[in-house]
């Protein structure tokens, strides 16, 4: 499995949470799905310049099928109805495959 740790700044809560709505979907069709998800009031440290009010992880099966949902044209013209409209910045804090195996 392949997560991201991305945060965002929100600047319209009523449109993201459209886009989220829109989006869920299209994210399920491939295999894919949110982890964690916080609205952040206070970033004490950043490696960016970019303010940061939202934090959450999304997962995938693995990179064909993030890379697969990211380019789909349905979820693309949800971007740019919804997320366009209420993301100032995104920015992608990490990538990494997480080993699906359980510890015995």
């Amino acid at each position: 499995m392949i997560e991201m740790l991305v945060g965002l700044d929100v600047s319209n809560d009523e449109v993201y949470g459209e886009y989220r709505q829109a989006m869920k979907p299209i994210l399920t069709q491939y295999g894919g799905s949110f982890g964690y998800d916080f609205v952040v009031s206070k970033v004490l440290l950043s490696q960016v310049n970019e303010p940061i009010n939202r934090v959450f992880t999304i997962n995938f099966p693995d990179e064909s099928a993030m890379n697969s949902f990211f380019t789909d044209s349905d979820y693309v013209q949800v971007k740019e109805q919804y997320f366009t409209r209420s993301v100032r910045h995104t920015t992608i804090v990490a990538s990494y495959q997480i080993n699906s195996q359980q510890p015995e």
